[in-house]
């Protein structure tokens, strides 16, 4: 008989194989092989995915060991190899060279170019249909920008790679969900980048996503850019000039949408379940509270590393662990692997949607 799940409201047929994920190593020299490994112990993970590392075979049996894992490391030359195997193993494509006297926590451009081959591949294999989405451990900027690889993220790779020119951030702890109208430019660019076709756009990503994670009339709030949403133009106009437009555009086709509020008090109202996502106007507006609702550290140490991180608008999956490399704890096996698990669910489930729409 054929085995049937509700997902966020949606029937779901899962009696296939479990969706088949590309897990990138990230910068070789933090914390990404480590919350790989971590994570593969985990049974929810075997439960929802077939999980394969792009990457190295010699790399990832370094992190077994650092991890004191028993995990078998077992190479594959394609990924349809990747079985749900109950033994569980660190299945490798083993496809990016990393060279042995890589330093852990440092920065080095050989480092850099790895994580971006890493990238590069996973993305080929979705294309190619060869693996159902992609899952992202953390790259560092300033050694990808040294191997001459200059993108400001995975988000402006993915774009990039994938040809596609309107893509947003999507962060998720839960159902806490916020979108990004700009990410990785500078405040005074964020404040350009605040545009009504460029709220407008971010306003229907979000809600493609919400529908697309099985939610059929999503409520989307959208933070005003200035202090109290700009208080009628006293404190700037772009509500006035964009955002407001963009709001009106975007209910005259449909969407249920509310804004632009004042951001210190739309977040706490948002956590608390008021709307399905918010719309951000840069970076750190949208990036703080997610990680305040995720995030904990206690007794000068992080206790506990939850919400992950989504590229909207592409023709693939891709999620991400919302943490950077974390140079000061790698290769101590100190690491929360907490986002990457939810990582790698969030792309297994996106997946079963996809395959089932």
């Amino acid at each position: 008989m054929d085995m049937i799940t509700m997902l966020q409201g949606r029937v779901v047929n899962t009696s296939m194989s479990p969706p088949l994920l590309a897990i990138t190593i990230g910068d070789p020299n933090g914390i990404g092989p480590e919350i790989i490994v971590k994570a593969l112990q985990h049974d929810a993970v075997w439960t929802c995915c077939r999980p394969v590392v792009v990457g190295s075979s010699s790399l990832m049996r370094r992190a077994v060991s650092l991890c004191g894992s028993s995990l078998p490391v077992v190479t594959v030359e394609h990924s349809k190899q990747v079985v749900a195997d109950p033994r569980r193993a660190v299945f490798v494509l083993d496809r990016v060279p990393v060279p042995d006297d890589l330093k852990l926590g440092t920065i080095d451009p050989r480092a850099g170019h790895a994580a971006f081959e890493s990238i590069r591949i996973a993305i080929e294999l979705a294309l190619a249909n060869e693996v159902d989405g992609t899952v992202t451990a953390p790259l560092h900027k300033e050694s990808l920008n040294l191997a001459g690889h200059h993108y400001p993220g995975h988000t402006e790779i993915f774009a990039t790679l994938t040809n596609t020119p309107d893509v947003a951030m999507m962060l998720a702890e839960g159902d806490f969900r916020v979108v990004h109208v700009s990410t990785h430019v500078s405040l005074r660019q964020a404040c350009d980048h605040a545009t009504r076709p460029r709220v407008l756009k971010t306003i229907q990503l979000a809600y493609e996503a919400c529908r697309q994670l099985g939610i059929d009339t999503p409520l989307i709030a959208v933070a005003g850019l200035n202090p109290h949403a700009g208080d009628g133009g006293l404190f700037g106009d772009e509500e006035i000039r964009h955002i407001i437009p963009a709001i009106e555009d975007a209910r005259a086709k449909g969407i249920r949408v509310e804004g632009p509020l004042p951001a210190d008090t739309l977040f706490p109202r948002a956590v608390a379940g008021a709307y399905d996502c918010v719309v951000a106007m840069y970076h750190d507006q949208g990036h703080v509270p997610v990680k305040l609702a995720g995030f904990r550290y206690e007794h000068g140490k992080w206790t506990g590393v939850r919400g992950i991180n989504i590229t909207l608008g592409l023709p693939i999956i891709r999620v991400s662990v919302d943490h950077g490399t974390a140079f000061d704890q790698a290769g101590k096996a100190t690491a929360s692997e907490q986002s990457m698990v939810q990582a790698i669910e969030y792309a297994a489930r996106l997946a079963l949607i996809r395959r089932n729409a």
